[in-house]
C-alpha cells in the first residue's frame, strides 16, 4: 500500500508538472502574439523617394591622343637671330607677336597659343646651333579615335564627349566634330575625330585621354538602385499610399551612377520605399522619417 501512495504522489506531481510547462508555454506564446500583432500594428519609420526625372544614357569608351587645334613649328639658327623672345620659357603670346627678329625678316605668331621650344637631338634635328620653337593652339584639343564599324548607325557629328585623365581630378566637355564617310577594310574600323574644351589650357598636346562618346541621351522617370526589387523576371518596388505600402511592378530601361529608369508603373510624384526594402512587406503601414522632398 505505501508503494502504491508514492507511485500516486510520484504521477501526480510529474503530471502537474507538465500540466504547468504546457500552461506556462501556452500563456507565454499568447503573450508573444499579441506583442508580434501589436508591432505588426504599429507603423514603421521609412526613408521614402519621390520619384522624379533624371538623365540617362549609353556610352562608347575608347581612348586617344591630344593634338593641338593649331600647330606652328620654326626653325632658327641662333647666329641669325638679331632679337627673340626667350625660348627656354613656356609662355603665351597673342596673334601678330614677333617671336623672333632675323636679319632678314621677322617670324610673327599667325595665332594666339603657346610658344615653348623643342629640344635637338644632335644629328637627327639639326644641332646645337639651332633652334626649334614650337606654337600650339591649345584652348582646343583634337583626338582622332577609332571605333568598330558596328558603331556606323550611332556615330555622327554633335554627339556630346567626356574626357578625363589621370593627371586631373575632373571632366572635360566635348564633342564629335567630323566622322569619316568610310569604314577601314582592314581593321574593320571607323575614324572619327573629337573636339576637348580646354580653355584654362590645363591639358597639353600629346597627352592620353580617356574618351566617352555619350549617345540615346535622355529624360526618363529615376528610382535609386537601392529601391529595386528583383525576383526573378519581376521587378518592382514598394509605393507608399496614404502611409501604407503597396507592392508595385514595373519595367525598368538603363542603369546610371545608382539610378535606374523606370519605363513603366510609376509617374513623377510617386513615393517609394527608398532603402531597407527587405525590412518591409505588402500592405504594411507606415512612418515617412525622410524624404528627397524634403533633404537635398
Amino acid at each position: 500500500m505505501k508503494t502504491q501512495k508514492k507511485i500516486i504522489i510520484f504521477l501526480s506531481i510529474f503530471f502537474f508538472i507538465i500540466a504547468s510547462i504546457i500552461i506556462g508555454r501556452t500563456i507565454i506564446n499568447s503573450k508573444i502574439e499579441k506583442a508580434i500583432k501589436k508591432a505588426r500594428g504599429k507603423p514603421s519609420g521609412v526613408i521614402a523617394y519621390s520619384v522624379k526625372e533624371s538623365n540617362f544614357f549609353q556610352s562608347i569608351e575608347t581612348f586617344g591622343t591630344a593634338i593641338a587645334n593649331k600647330s606652328f613649328s620654326i626653325r632658327i639658327k641662333k647666329e641669325n637671330i638679331i632679337k627673340s623672345i626667350d625660348f627656354n620659357k613656356q609662355q603665351f603670346v597673342k596673334k601678330g607677336t614677333i617671336i623672333a627678329s632675323l636679319r632678314d625678316r621677322d617670324i610673327i605668331a599667325p595665332f594666339e597659343g603657346r610658344l615653348g621650344k623643342r629640344e635637338i637631338t644632335p644629328g637627327i634635328l639639326g644641332d646645337s646651333n639651332s633652334i626649334i620653337a614650337t606654337l600650339d593652339d591649345s584652348t582646343k584639343l583634337k583626338v582622332d579615335i577609332k571605333l568598330p564599324e558596328n558603331y556606323v548607325g550611332i556615330l555622327k557629328n554633335g554627339l556630346r564627349v567626356e574626357a578625363t585623365t589621370d593627371a586631373f581630378n575632373k571632366v572635360f566637355e566635348g564633342e564629335v566634330k567630323t566622322v569619316s564617310s568610310r569604314v577601314d577594310p582592314t581593321s574593320r574600323s571607323i575614324l572619327a575625330q573629337i573636339e576637348v574644351s580646354n580653355p584654362n589650357l590645363e591639358l597639353i598636346p600629346g597627352i592620353l585621354l580617356n574618351i566617352k562618346v555619350i549617345y540615346n541621351d535622355r529624360k526618363s522617370l529615376s528610382i535609386p538602385e537601392e529601391s529595386l526589387v528583383i525576383q526573378g523576371n519581376n521587378k518592382f518596388v514598394y509605393l507608399i499610399e496614404n502611409n501604407i505600402l503597396k507592392r508595385n511592378e514595373i519595367k525598368i530601361g538603363l542603369r546610371n551612377f545608382g539610378k535606374v529608369e523606370v519605363l513603366s508603373g510609376l509617374k513623377a510624384g510617386d513615393q517609394i520605399v527608398a532603402e531597407g526594402t527587405n525590412k518591409v512587406r505588402n500592405k504594411a503601414k507606415v512612418i515617412i522619417k525622410k524624404s528627397n522632398k524634403k533633404v537635398k
